[in-house]
């Protein structure tokens, strides 16, 4: 029999060596330096299409960092495909624009749910169909922020399909914003929504609606009230920020699973 294959991915289940736990990043880029944060000894495994993958060992338990790429369609079959191998917990490791303004470049956002302003997550489930994170998964996080000693959010977010039109951002080549989204992001302050990114909604659903555990935290690149525009060091700090607290995050989450048995 032909050992179980993820076309996308470029992976087979050996290769995983029985990870139950992956970390996803959108950018290809933050894989390595998730894995080296979480095992100097970790090895890339897999890189295909926005697809890369590396594995690394807590306590010789075995998890896998995999990027998504952008969006919810990737996010999806990144998901899907990772769960045909055994995976079966979730946790998006991305950067997001910060829409409230009390909140600072290079704070952290831990999402409990998101707003479902994509389109992947109805191939799952009906938009009355809420995207909520694992309690466990996102108590980890907490913990993780804590013992990072990073300052932290926890509440909504909300995950568009466009980087410009459905973030309201006029830093785009027209310079117009469609008239759905002229407001939306004075909606959805007044709503207590946290902040913008593009995978939460999708990754969400999907693993609700697949029975898999999933949470998310992203990393603040700029802040609405302040600028549209994302600098370098912005980026550096909240990268620097959300790895930290991801790497203690899962963890800790890998601790208290391990404590089950």
């Amino acid at each position: 029999m032909r050992e179980k294959w993820a076309y996308h991915l470029a992976l087979s289940k050996k290769e995983i060596e029985g990870a139950t736990l992956a970390l996803l990043p959108g950018d290809p880029a933050r894989v390595p330096k998730l894995a080296q944060s979480l095992d100097k000894k970790a090895k890339e495994i897999a890189w295909n299409r926005e697809f890369r993958t590396c594995l690394g060992r807590v306590k010789g338990e075995a998890l896998v960092i995999t990027s998504t790429g952008i969006g919810g369609p990737s996010t999806a079959i990144a998901v899907e495909e990772l769960a045909m191998l055994g995976v079966r917990t979730f946790i998006r490791v991305g950067t997001c624009g910060g829409i409230q303004p009390y909140m600072k470049i290079g704070d952290v956002v831990i999402t409990t749910g998101a707003v479902r302003l994509e389109g992947s997550s109805t191939h799952y489930a009906p938009l009355e169909y809420p995207a909520v994170a694992d309690f466990e998964v996102t108590s980890a996080l907490i913990e993780g922020a804590k013992k990072a000693k990073v300052r932290y959010h926890i509440g909504i977010t909300c995950s568009s399909d466009t980087f410009y039109p459905g973030q309201e951002r006029n830093d785009s080549f027209s310079g117009y914003v469609p008239k759905r989204f002229q407001g939306i992001t004075d909606e959805w302050k007044r709503l207590g929504v946290l902040n913008y990114e593009m995978e939460a909604a999708t990754l969400l659903t999907v693993c609700s609606a697949l029975r898999l555990r999933a949470g998310c935290i992203t990393g603040v690149v700029d802040v609405r009230n302040i600028s549209q525009h994302i600098t370098l060091k912005a980026l550096e700090k909240a990268e620097k920020n959300v790895v930290s607290v991801a790497i203690i995050g899962a963890k800790v989450f890998l601790n208290k699973i391990l404590r089950k048995f």
